[in-house]
């Protein structure tokens, strides 16, 4: 179990609702907790309401530099224990939204904009990971040799992607991919790898495009059980979960109420 008692851990999307909600639940474990992001109001506002030593950092995860700046913030707080990769990013430049490989019009999509999907969701976070492994590894083993735990994010997209998603779901596939190879890579360290794949949740995404209860209605009948959206906690419950358990190591953890598509 790795020991978070006087500890630091480090959530990039951390103001979201998954980096938020697990911010939260790393922070009553007794994590001092490094919120990455750039939503900074509502970094800053956690932050507080957190409290116990946890910080907001700006930081722009597509920026080795400044992922460096979050990772040294946080081993700064204390040995880097818990790294929970969960950012978004910003869209393509010029895009409007999903894309086909081949629109309707007979257009390809922009190879620009399927490598900015590739670079957000997945070289993004192999940079958090490989960051956040390099701090880990200089840090005192605990019981079993265990120096620490890196959650990534990956979703069900990268299993089963749906039209417009062929950026996305291959960023997320990667995710899914290399998962066991870094836990592998990482076992001498003494530091686990392992990746949750939610499925549909309520989170900001869909705050700017229509109301929870809305939400709710469209996407909810679409998971067997629970017949709702999933709440940002229950992610937040298995990545904790994940941290506490020592031979949670190497693979993707489906989160999604038997949701297929």
């Amino acid at each position: 179990m790795v020991d978070l008692t006087g500890a630091s851990a480090l959530v990039t999307g951390g103001a979201g609702g998954f980096g938020g909600a697990t911010a939260r639940r790393l922070a009553a474990r007794g994590a001092r907790v490094v919120i990455a992001d750039v939503h900074d109001e509502r970094g800053q506002a956690l932050a507080s309401e957190i409290g116990g030593g946890a910080v907001y950092v700006r930081t722009d995860i597509m920026d080795e530099g400044s992922i460096a700046e979050a990772v040294q913030t946080a081993v700064g707080l204390g040995p880097l224990r818990a790294a929970v990769v969960v950012h978004g990013g910003p869209p393509a430049p010029g895009s409007k939204g999903p894309a086909r490989v081949v629109n309707r019009e007979g257009e390809r999509m922009p190879l620009s904009q399927f490598a900015h999907s590739v670079q957000v969701y997945l070289i993004s976070a192999f940079a958090v990971t490989s960051q956040a492994a390099e701090a880990m590894a200089r840090n005192e083993p605990l019981k079993d040799n265990q120096r620490g735990v890196i959650i990534n994010t990956a979703s069900i997209a990268g299993y089963e992607g749906q039209p417009g998603q062929s950026g996305y779901s291959a960023a997320k596939g990667g995710i899914i991919g290399m998962t066991l190879t870094v836990a592998r890579d990482l076992a001498p360290l003494g530091i686990r790898a392992m990746a949750i794949a939610p499925g549909t949740f309520l989170t900001f995404a869909y705050s700017s495009r229509m109301t929870d209860e809305q939400a709710q209605a469209h996407w909810g009948p679409m998971v067997p059980n629970p017949k709702r959206m999933g709440d940002p906690d229950e992610y937040a419950q298995l990545a904790v979960q994940i941290v506490e358990n020592d031979f949670l190591n190497g693979t993707t953890i489906r989160l999604d109420g038997a949701q297929r598509f």
